[in-house]
C-alpha cells in the first residue's frame, strides 16, 4: 500500500514513476550462513551466547529424500532459512538490508517484506523525454 500511495502522491505533482517488482523465487535457499554469521556479528553487533545460537540454528541441518523404500544421500545445507518458520523472513529481510542503502545510494524507492520487493523512481516527464534517465 505504502508503495501504491507514493507512487499516486508523485503522479498528483505531475511525475512519472516507474515500479519494479522482484518476487525471488526460493529465495530463502540462497541465504548462505557464514555470510549471515558475519553480517549479524559485524553489522548488527551480535556476540557471544546470542550468536553461538543462532550459529547452531543452521548447524546440522540435513536432508534426504526418501521414495518406494530407497533413500537419497544425506545432502548437508549451507545456504537457506527455514521456510515457514517465524525467523525465516526476519532472517531474510536482516541478510538482504544493506539492499537498500545501495538502491538509495541511486535514488530509488525501495520497500521489501521477506523476498517481495519493490523498487521505483519518480521523475518529471520532461526527464523521461530529453533522455536523463
Amino acid at each position: 500500500m505504502m508503495v501504491y500511495n507514493d507512487i499516486l502522491i508523485a503522479a498528483d505533482s505531475g511525475q512519472v514513476s516507474a515500479l519494479c517488482l522482484l518476487d525471488l523465487s526460493a529465495a530463502f535457499d540462497t541465504v548462505d550462513h557464514d555470510l549471515l554469521m558475519r553480517r549479524f556479528e559485524r553489522q548488527y553487533g551480535l556476540r557471544g551466547v546470542v550468536l553461538q545460537w543462532f550459529s547452531s540454528y543452521f548447524s546440522g541441518r540435513t536432508f534426504q529424500v526418501v521414495c518406494g523404500g530407497s533413500t537419497s544421500s544425506t545432502i548437508y545445507i549451507s545456504c537457506f532459512v527455514p521456510l515457514g518458520s517465524v525467523l525465516g523472513p526476519r532472517l531474510f529481510i536482516l541478510y538482504m538490508a544493506d539492499l537498500e542503502d545501495h538502491v538509495a545510494e541511486h535514488g530509488v524507492s525501495f520497500h521489501a517484506f521477506a523476498d517481495n520487493t519493490q523498487l521505483y523512481v519518480h521523475c518529471r516527464r520532461d526527464d523521461v523525454t530529453s533522455g536523463v534517465l
